[in-house]
């Protein structure tokens, strides 16, 4: 156990999980007791030579993760109505529906952590940046703030206690529109972050509200959200409510359960664009074969070379695909995901429970 060491606002250091806990604050109790750290400090990561097959992950298995997980959280909240008959209010939906987020956000993370000391992580001759010490309240914060956001907005302009997720699901109209909206809403919420993401490096003035974010150079998953206000803002609401604006602009019907099934698809996809995890883990979504046939599917290097490469002038600023990077001209060529380095006989899997 040590003391802890002067901390200040720009360090990434990270040494507080090894201090005497006498020095934690309910914030660090807090995140010990969800465990959401990238690694186990007492179990090795392995460490591989960038010329190592990295191997391949079927997006199968991350639709089955991520439907699974999306269906247990509205199997409760029709159970609720099934036994109760009592509708979830306004502001009963958004904590059940923030709290069941969160609850599938950690579970992201501790699947993040058993792949990572299976399989480690790209730059491995590199750690993987931790919670920084100065940093324990505002990470833990941004996780909270950026899903209670998304579940407030959701919730005010789609909720309605009077219809349950048995009744919305029970339309075949509901399934036939769903895989077109999982995929149509991660390609426009990424045109709208691209251009938001782009001009934060680009614009004068702009470059300060996005900087904290970029002093981790391999972020975890819990950095996702590590971040100074103006931007926590555009993240929780301002980018998926211009990215609702444009389906009704376009005539796409998006609904409250579904919009719920659409957010967990967005944050597997933040989660793992930030894990550095060394796997071929492409953004599962419908698209992801029209994607690929343009080379606009994104990979778990693509942002981390973005964190890793770029600071005040950067590339690969799109996260949930390539699109807007490959028609706009901002891609950087892959490391260690070459194509040529994928191993694609020994898949891994990303593991349900």
């Amino acid at each position: 156990m040590s003391t802890p060491p002067a901390s200040t606002k720009d360090s990434m250091r990270s040494t507080w999980r090894t201090w005497d806990r006498k020095h934690w604050n309910h914030n660090h109790w807090i995140l010990y007791s969800l465990n959401p750290f990238h690694v186990d400090l007492d179990r090795k990561v392995p460490v591989h030579a960038k010329t190592d097959k990295v191997p391949h992950v079927s997006t199968f298995t991350q639709h089955v993760w991520i439907l699974t997980h999306a269906a247990i959280v509205l199997s409760i909240h029709q159970i609720w109505l099934s036994a109760t008959g009592i509708p979830v209010p306004f502001f009963g939906a958004v904590s059940y529906y923030t709290a069941g987020f969160l609850w599938v956000v950690v579970r992201e993370l501790h699947t993040i952590r058993k792949l990572g000391h299976q399989y480690g992580f790209l730059d491995g001759q590199h750690e993987r940046d931790g919670i920084p010490d100065y940093g324990v309240s505002k990470v833990l914060g941004a996780g909270w703030k950026t899903v209670g956001g998304r579940m407030l907005m959701a919730v005010y302009l789609t909720y309605s206690p009077a219809s349950s997720p048995l009744q919305a699901m029970s339309s075949p109209t509901w399934w036939a529109w769903l895989p077109f909206q999982i995929g149509m809403y991660g390609v426009i919420l990424d045109f709208w972050f691209y251009w938001y993401h782009r001009a934060m490096h680009d614009v004068n003035g702009l470059w300060q509200f996005h900087r904290t974010h970029h002093l981790t150079k391999h972020p975890n998953a819990m950095l996702a959200a590590y971040a100074d206000e103006v931007q926590e803002f555009f993240d929780m609401v301002g980018i998926p409510f211009m990215t609702y604006l444009s389906f009704k602009t376009f005539g796409i019907p998006l609904g409250f359960y579904d919009w719920f099934v659409c957010h967990q698809y967005i944050a597997f996809t933040e989660a793992g664009g930030h894990s550095g995890l060394r796997l071929n883990i492409q953004a599962a979504s419908p698209f992801e074969s029209i994607l690929k046939y343009f080379n606009a599917e994104i990979a778990i290097e693509d942002h981390d070379l973005h964190h890793r490469k770029g600071w005040r002038k950067s590339h690969n600023y799109g996260k949930q695909t390539r699109l807007w990077d490959r028609i706009f001209g901002t891609c950087h060529d892959r490391i260690e995901l070459r194509e040529d380095n994928i191993d694609y006989v020994n898949q891994a899997r990303i593991p349900l429970f």
